[in-house]
């Protein structure tokens, strides 16, 4: 019994991943969504017309891609695409009992959730805190009201919820280290599911489901476009990834050292139909407060500006994409 036993703990703790081996999967994921927003930007930029919902829409847009891509890979692999990616697998544990191959419903859909919502919900969240600081910064003070009130009031724990967060998540990651816990991640704990490698079993498995999906036309080709998207996405990642790098704050300086080019001359007709030498082109009059869109060179009121990015996040007259941190305030020496 006890050399049964021991060959069992043996056993579990090869199949346990390192901690090097989960947070690698993580910085995969945690790396696709900058990559594929600037990938978006680009677009939008290039084709504001035809591509700018893409950028407004892009939240819903990536929660959307997220759920088809998790579900997948959690009902057919038993794991998230990054985890698929490495190696590794989900197992649902019991309270004091060994990790059971496979997943649940319950646990599985307790996995999509917590996969897809919590990273919509953090991003949404920090995109909010940032639209505060703009607000504060540029001295807008909405009129009060208990919804307003609300809404600061969560704005303003936010940051001390993430801190405390990430301080259970490095708790709950050098437990895991020392081995007093098998998950590294809260999100984990609260799915009620483990890592593990995966064995030479769950390859063979896996095959043998691909091989029994049927052998029709219709099922050999869902089989062939399925292994194709998985490729591609493999493949897909990696290029998002050096997206994230080649346009990071680390790897800016090679890019603009290697891309650096003269800057175009400013275009011959600067002023849009219509409008007036020192007059908005929003409302047409006089300027007030000229304040400068850095996206696109062109100078509106302040009032005017900020409201039409604020609601519409794009140029008015280009319609290229546009944040309120790319109002520029222009100090004029008579004003």
């Amino acid at each position: 019994m006890a050399e049964a036993g021991a060959h069992l703990t043996s056993s579990a703790a090869l199949e346990q991943p390192s901690l090097f081996e989960v947070l690698a999967q993580e910085s995969l994921m945690e790396a696709v969504r900058p990559a594929l927003r600037h990938a978006v930007k680009v677009l939008a930029e290039s084709n504001p017309a035809r591509f700018g919902f893409l950028w407004r829409r892009f939240d819903e847009l990536h929660l959307l891609l997220d759920l088809l891509l998790q579900n997948h890979f959690l009902s057919h692999c038993a794991a998230s695409f990054s985890e698929n990616f490495y190696g590794l697998k989900r197992s649902a544990c019991g309270r004091g009992l060994a990790a059971r191959p496979g997943l649940s419903a319950a646990a599985r859909r307790r996995s999509l959730l917590l996969l897809i919502l919590v990273p919509y919900l953090r991003a949404k969240m920090e995109a909010t805190l940032a639209r505060q600081r703009d607000e504060e910064d540029f001295s807008i003070r909405p009129a009060p009201s208990p919804g307003r009130r609300l809404y600061r009031a969560a704005v303003a724990a936010f940051p001390y919820v993430s801190s405390a967060w990430q301080t259970w998540t490095f708790c709950q990651q050098l437990l895991y280290v020392f081995g007093r816990t098998d998950t590294h991640n809260p999100l984990l704990w609260l799915a009620g599911v483990r890592l593990l490698r995966l064995n030479a079993a769950d390859l063979r498995d896996m095959q043998a489901a691909a091989s029994s999906g049927g052998s029709s036309f219709l099922s050999r080709a869902a089989r062939g476009v399925a292994s194709s998207l998985s490729s591609s996405l493999s493949l897909g990642v990696f290029f998002l990834q050096f997206l994230d790098w080649w346009f990071s704050s680390d790897g800016r300086g090679a890019a603009e050292s290697l891309t650096a080019l003269p800057a175009p001359p400013p275009p011959l007709h600067l002023r849009p139909p219509g409008v007036a030498d020192g007059s908005c082109p929003l409302c047409l009059r006089p300027r007030v407060n000229a304040t400068a869109l850095s996206t696109s060179g062109y100078v509106f009121c302040y009032r005017c500006l900020y409201a039409y990015v604020k609601t519409n996040r794009r140029c008015p007259l280009t319609g290229g994409p546009a944040h309120l941190q790319h109002l520029v305030k222009i100090y004029c020496p008579e004003s």
